[in-house]
């Protein structure tokens, strides 16, 4: 299940990903549906859910601060507001590295994707890891 941050709304990009993901596709409102979602609420809807994959554009909240876990994975791209249509590809060319192509292989992993590498650390290592994306 992929789950975009509120802030992905009104882009299409929950059809866009829809198209080629082969899991569902929502927005971190349908997990609680008629409330106001605090970011430091979303890794308890998460882990709610089975193998969730939460994707946000806000870096600053949710890269290095999370409390993750083995139960979701969450992928910050570092994209301005204006440049959220890049995420499809980006996400595509993450998800064709060998340790993100399985949803067991993403879960308790957090990355920071760039238009040239993903870095991430996981629930058991803080460390930052640093790979290059697929070409």
């Amino acid at each position: 299940m992929l789950v975009l941050d509120e802030q992905l709304m009104g882009r299409d990009l929950e059809n866009v990903l829809g198209g080629w993901y082969p899991g569902s596709v929502c927005f971190i409102t349908d997990l609680r549906v008629g409330t106001v979602i605090k970011d430091d609420a979303i890794p308890s809807l998460l882990r709610q859910q089975s193998s969730a994959t939460f994707l946000t554009i806000n870096e600053t909240d949710f890269w290095r601060k999370v409390a993750i876990d083995d139960h979701f994975c969450v992928i910050c791209f570092a994209l301005p507001d204006s440049r959220v249509r890049e995420i499809p590809q980006l996400l595509r060319t993450s998800f064709a590295l060998p340790v993100f192509q399985t949803k067991a292989g993403r879960m308790g992993k957090v990355l920071r994707v760039t238009q040239t590498t993903v870095r991430y650390y996981t629930h058991q290592n803080q460390q930052i890891q640093t790979l290059a994306h697929a070409r």
